[in-house]
């Protein structure tokens, strides 16, 4: 991956945009800042007056594993498109959530002393299970809890991790990947810019067309299908400013 505010970056940044693409973003380390308690998640600095911005030009999607629900009160302006639960929950798409969640949800439940012990908490977002151990005393103690308790699921549920979380959702539920190809399709978009920070954005990073921008929020050891990085969501709202003003500059040359 290269940094997108290197020339190369920046030569595509100025080629998407004047394609007038999807802008499809993660919430939790894109937008907003990953904090200990999600409750407590709130849109980075900046970002969302140029988001506000972006969504009266282009088609702008949030894709995230966050309840629509949360994601809705958490937004200053509302997208035309909002997808959550890593893409299982698309109020466009229909569906309902998967029946097979209620036999996680009676595990969890007989098992609910033991996961509160180690500090792991679980939260129901309806299509999906999470069960966070960021403010565990041991989070490897937790993440071997945790394992056990998904080590053996209900039929017809399959379980990934993220960031100190595990997800548990329907199998063969849409991922992020194919939520945001639907989306281009909806959309009208010829192409998507996506930016996202951990696992479960990797599947958009894997479908992407050679005209896409997909960015990964943060630089580490773990390999990604992204094109470019950028290192936090600092450089996310930097990069948002960036395509405001191109926007303008493709409007006024117009």
């Amino acid at each position: 991956m290269r940094h997108l505010f290197s020339p190369e970056g920046e030569a595509a940044l100025a080629t998407v945009m004047a394609a007038r693409p999807l802008l499809a973003f993660d919430f939790d380390g894109t937008l907003a800042p990953i904090v200990a308690r999600p409750d407590d998640a709130r849109l980075a600095h900046g970002i969302a007056e140029s988001l506000a911005r972006l969504a009266a030009e282009l088609p702008v999607a949030i894709v995230s594993g966050r309840a629509v629900d949360d994601l809705m009160k958490r937004l200053p302006f509302v997208p035309p498109y909002v997808v959550g639960n890593h893409g299982a929950e698309d109020p466009l798409a229909g569906g309902a959530p998967p029946a097979a969640l209620d036999a996680m949800r009676e595990r969890l439940l007989a098992q609910a002393d033991v996961l509160g012990a180690v500090g792991v908490s679980v939260e129901d977002k309806g299509y999906s299970l999470a069960l966070h151990y960021r403010l565990a005393p041991d989070h490897a103690a937790a993440a071997a809890q945790v394992a056990g308790v998904v080590a053996d699921l209900p039929g017809g549920l399959e379980a990934y991790p993220g960031k100190l979380v595990m997800n548990v959702v329907g199998a063969g539920a849409p991922d992020k990947g194919v939520a945001v190809a639907r989306l281009v399709e909806r959309s009208g978009a010829s192409r998507a810019v996506f930016i996202g920070d951990d696992v479960n954005d990797e599947p958009v990073f894997a479908v992407a067309g050679a005209d896409w921008l997909t960015v990964r929020v943060g630089r580490d050891d773990r390999p990604s299908l992204a094109r470019f990085y950028v290192e936090n969501t600092d450089e996310v709202a930097h990069m948002l400013e960036r395509m405001v003003r191109l926007l303008g500059a493709s409007a006024a040359a117009a």
